[in-house]
């Protein structure tokens, strides 16, 4: 009986596959682990956070908070496009699942980058696209980032939000 639930719950999860791009690949199968992964913040992503809650602030709106569970989240997948030297969305409804489920989040967003050697040229980047736009300025009240390295030399970034 039990079997027959969780393939119940997995055909579900399968099912309801959604993604904050229409350019996601969830052909892409990205491994879930259990085990939570969250690294030492390093001095590029403090330096996003930071613009992303200044850019906040002039529009006039809160800041957001840091919670360490997200990191778990976009420092996975930012690794993944590491690996797969690919940029995407891919496996989004997972991480917004994981997050709904282990943070108690009500609504999650995501942004990904890649190639941007600065805070600064990222976060304009973002800020220059109606839709990553939408997620900085959106009504969240969590964030984190990831920006890992490639051994090609190019920086890959994943920011998510949440609301809480």
């Amino acid at each position: 009986m039990k079997k027959l639930n969780l393939l119940f719950v997995t055909l579900m999860v399968l099912l309801s596959v959604s993604s904050c791009s229409p350019d996601n690949d969830e052909t892409t199968v990205e491994p879930l682990t259990t085990d939570l992964i969250i690294p030492e913040a390093k001095q590029i992503e403090i330096d996003i956070l930071k613009l992303i809650n200044d850019h906040r602030i002039l529009e006039g709106l809160p800041t957001l908070d840091i919670l360490e569970i997200i990191k778990s989240q976009t420092y996975s997948h930012t690794d993944y496009m590491v690996q797969t030297h690919n940029v995407s969305h891919a496996n989004f409804s997972q991480r917004s699942s994981f997050l709904k489920q282990r943070a108690g989040a009500n609504r999650v967003s995501e942004n990904v980058a890649f190639g941007y050697n600065t805070a600064e040229s990222v976060v304009n980047a973002w800020l220059n696209s109606e839709s990553h736009r939408g997620a900085i300025e959106g009504d969240y009240t969590h964030f984190e980032v990831s920006a890992e390295q490639g051994e090609n030399g190019y920086w890959y970034y994943t920011n998510i939000f949440v609301k809480k």
